[in-house]
């Protein structure tokens, strides 16, 4: 494929022998590439502070088809959140977010969309760090429905009808919904009207807006991130650690 030339998210990095380090990042324009370094652990890098933790960058690198791992030749700093991703409780929130795109972006598969909204929630977090449960909870919701893993809540999965927006409705063991005028066998747990509205939300606003929606409403947020972790494990067939349970016991 040769050479390569995008905007990318640095996800994490770990050692490589001596002086490399192994970069995973998220590009806008060939999905998630993993990288090696040269020369990352000296001194005198040529590649600075451009591989902090989700620092955005602009990245150079030389990728052959058959090698998942490309050869990283420069990196830009386009902007740091050194200062903000120090902060213990952010760090453990979007090393969570970073897990779960690790586990659900195939390598080099093109996504902008995801891309554009994994810099968004990034960016809306670090500007104020007291939205960091509603954005983790909003890129749960985002991840899913973009790898289409997420049922559709507009609709009843029994008859198909749409519930109106003051109707309770009950939440099925494959996670989609019936109304209050199917019997919804199996059922798993009641929603309230609320908890469905903030799956709807999600879906069609900003995260700032959103978080702007559930303030004030964190128990009925927590339930809906629980279920949203669910349907996570039951897509990739194992839980996730770092989850909201974890960092908010």
């Amino acid at each position: 494929m040769g050479v390569v030339e995008t905007e990318g998210l640095v996800i994490r990095t770990y050692p490589l022998a001596d002086a490399d380090k192994i970069v995973v990042l998220l590009t806008r324009d060939d999905g998630l590439v993993r990288g090696v370094a040269k020369g990352a652990k000296r001194l005198k890098s040529r590649f600075g502070s451009g591989l902090e933790p989700f620092s955005v960058v602009r990245i150079s690198y030389f990728r052959k088809e058959e090698r998942e791992l490309v050869a990283i030749s420069q990196i830009e700093l386009e902007r740091s959140y050194f200062s903000i991703a120090s902060d213990p409780v952010f760090l453990q929130h979007f090393s969570y977010a970073a897990e779960l795109l690790q586990s659900f972006a195939p390598p080099h598969d093109p996504n902008e969309r995801l891309y554009k909204m994994t810099r968004i929630c990034l960016e809306t977090a670090a500007d104020d760090p007291s939205v960091l449960l509603p954005v983790l909870t909003y890129f749960e919701t985002w991840l899913l429905k973009l790898g289409g893993f997420l049922p559709p809540w507009e609709r009843c999965s029994d008859c198909g009808g749409e519930p109106a927006l003051d109707e309770e409705t009950a939440l099925q063991p494959d996670f989609g919904i019936v109304c209050s005028r199917c019997s919804g066998r199996g059922r798993i747990q009641v929603l309230s009207t609320f908890q469905r509205s903030i799956l709807l939300k999600a879906q069609k606003t900003s995260p700032l807006k959103f978080a702007e929606f559930v303030s004030g409403k964190e128990k009925d947020l927590v339930e809906v991130s629980s279920i949203l972790r669910r349907m996570i494990a039951r897509t990739l067939n194992r839980e996730v650690g770092n989850s909201w349970a974890a960092v908010n016991p």
